[in-house]
């Protein structure tokens, strides 16, 4: 296969199983928020990670970036800076600097859903658990540190 038959058009069934993977990553990142009672919480995340899956989807699915790869790396980049504007937003609350995790949570969650997108789904589960590995266990340890 090559790297442009990858992102060929690929039907509902493609775009509805890479849209629902990428909603339940978001999901998994945003509950832990969530219960955390952090400032990206559940919807946030799964927002990010669902539109960051759909931004790339639309130049797959018109066929734009099996003619031109360029395409899907302008829409990765507007989704990037997109993404850096909420957690901008996210870490500066009333003139203090806080939130620096949220922010990266929103970044992570809009990469896992660029990942889905593009068809590496089992990269997204991945990075989802990890994500969740290092929200949950590492700050346990920070605790004692």
């Amino acid at each position: 296969m090559t790297q442009i038959s990858t992102f060929a058009p690929i039907g509902w069934q493609g775009l509805t199983f890479r849209l629902a993977i990428a909603l339940i990553i978001g999901t998994i990142i945003g509950l832990e928020r969530e219960t955390q009672k952090k400032p990206a919480g559940l919807r946030t995340n799964m927002l990010v990670c669902f539109a960051s899956a759909m931004f790339v989807l639309i130049p797959i699915e018109i066929g734009a970036a099996q003619q031109n790869l360029d395409i899907l790396g302008r829409a990765i980049s507007g989704v990037i800076s997109g993404v850096g504007f909420i957690g901008g937003g996210t870490i500066l609350r009333h003139s203090e600097v806080k939130g620096l995790t949220s922010a990266a949570t929103i970044w992570v969650s809009a990469a896992l859903g660029i990942a889905v997108g593009c068809g590496l789904w089992l990269l997204g589960l991945l990075g989802g658990f990890v994500t969740w590995i290092i929200l949950r266990v590492f700050d346990r340890w920070e605790d004692y540190l």
